[in-house]
């Protein structure tokens, strides 16, 4: 136990992790089938290409996700130690053979906070999840529920209370579920029994948000991080939201393994002026290249989930839709997450998945790029055109470049001319879109649309 605890960063993420989130589609209203359906495409289309987590976000504690905006009227599960415990209702196999009925109901006069308290758990889930191949991840915010804290639960595993853990005067301030967590004894416990828990589940991987950006909370990071230590079981920790401070980046590099650098991606092009909510493909070109070095085993800046696909029936923002992104900027958004050595989660309905998105997905040429680069920076910039090289095992280059203006480019020149690195001589060239060898070539040479791009390979 005491070598499992002291595993590095390195082993837990050893490359950029790879999956599907709940979130871009789903919203806070995922249940188990919806769950289950998705899964089992990710385990039969996109596992084989290394698509591996699979990720339920924000709300699976919620009876009532839709009244969300009026959060005096949610219903929450919760056990008797205070934890959040998934709502039988949606996920009816959270429910172990011989679990006592609720202890608490709805409607309980005696609190403010309505919170049925359950003995249902990830358990079963999560074993379902590993037995495909696969691996279990899920979201929570930062913080002790204020339904435990009303109720001054005790804490599993300590001689403390909700209440000895708790700072009311620390409120997520777009979460209405949590109170923020003393740095004491007594929230180093509730941090240890939360991931007793998760680890007794199978959890694989923890987005814990409000934590990594407004506000910044290092001391609940060390806690997690601590928590997650000493149950030895290999948990990657991913930080939400961004952008995540420059100024933080060898706490968040010594404590997590990846971490959000910009606030949420959604299926724009670029951020409308004046605004940060929500983000485009655009505005991550100079947040990646501001935290390319920083990206190493088990240190993943994190551009967040790829909002391609059908993003519906619930997604957690907008209305259900295909993305909007045209399939230019569907390929550009690729080739960066990858070149850039982003984590790839993909936030598509993945039952709706169609033959074009699932070609996105599966590019092994790309995938290899993001999961096997052993250095990665922005070369060039030009106002509206940039280049990114990442260099791979073998004396091989991979080369991003980018049409990032709203007009066409017509791209000649020698690879000399994009770096002296490349060099004068000829490199052998692969088309990673193309899928197919150009042979021998001194430059490269393209006709760019607005907002596209070219991914190319050279080797000796």
């Amino acid at each position: 136990m005491l070598a499992a605890a002291q595993q590095p960063q390195s082993s837990v993420a050893p490359t950029p992790p790879m999956g599907w989130n709940s979130w871009d589609a789903y919203g806070l209203t995922i249940t188990e089938p919806q769950f289950r359906a998705n899964v089992d495409v990710l385990r039969d289309k996109l596992l084989p290409f290394g698509w591996n987590y699979a990720v339920i976000d924000e709300g699976w504690f919620f009876e009532n996700p839709s009244d969300r905006p009026a959060p005096d009227k949610l219903h929450y599960a919760i056990d008797p130690y205070g934890r959040y415990v998934p709502v039988p209702a949606r996920f009816p196999s959270a429910i172990a053979p011989g679990s006592p009925t609720p202890l608490t109901s709805p409607a309980d006069a005696t609190h403010k906070l309505s919170a049925t308290i359950e003995s249902t758990s990830f358990t079963a889930l999560g074993a379902w999840v590993h037995a495909q191949g696969l691996k279990f991840g899920i979201h929570i915010v930062r913080g002790i529920p204020r339904a435990a804290v009303e109720r001054n639960l005790p804490i599993e595993g300590s001689s403390f209370h909700a209440q000895d853990a708790a700072d009311l005067t620390d409120a997520c301030p777009w979460d209405p579920t949590n109170w923020g967590v003393r740095d004491n004894a007594a929230g180093q416990a509730w941090y240890d029994s939360l991931l007793r828990q998760y680890a007794s589940w199978g959890v694989d991987l923890l987005k814990v948000d409000c934590i990594a950006d407004h506000p910044f909370k290092l001391d609940e990071i060390e806690m997690i991080h601590r928590a997650i230590q000493k149950t030895g079981r290999p948990i990657v920790l991913s930080l939400s939201p961004g952008p995540t401070a420059l100024a933080h980046a060898s706490d968040v590099a010594r404590l997590a393994n990846m971490w959000r650098i910009a606030d949420d991606e959604w299926d724009v092009w670029a951020a409308a002026p004046g605004k940060t909510f929500p983000q485009g493909t655009k505005d991550q070109f100079a947040r990646l290249a501001a935290w390319a070095p920083y990206a190493r085993p088990g240190n993943w800046p994190d551009a967040d989930m790829l909002p391609i696909g059908e993003l519906r029936p619930e997604p957690g923002w907008g209305k259900a839709r295909t993305s909007h992104l045209s399939s230019d900027e569907q390929r550009t958004e690729l080739t960066l997450w990858s070149i850039t050595r982003s984590p790839l989660i993909v936030g598509a309905n993945l039952t709706l998945l169609d033959e074009p998105t699932l070609a996105l997905l599966t590019n092994r040429d790309l995938i290899e790029i993001n999961q096997i680069a052993t250095k990665s920076f922005q070369l060039l910039k030009r106002e509206d055109f940039i280049v990114w090289q990442a260099d791979l095992p073998g004396s091989r280059i991979a080369l991003a470049l980018f049409n990032t203006s709203d007009a066409p480019m017509n791209l000649r020149g020698t690879f000399a001319d994009l770096s002296p690195t490349l060099g004068n001589h000829h490199w052998n060239v692969h088309d990673v879109w193309a899928g197919k060898e150009l042979g021998v070539q001194s430059g490269a040479s393209a006709d760019l649309p607005p907002h596209a791009s070219l991914l190319l390979v050279l080797h000796p």
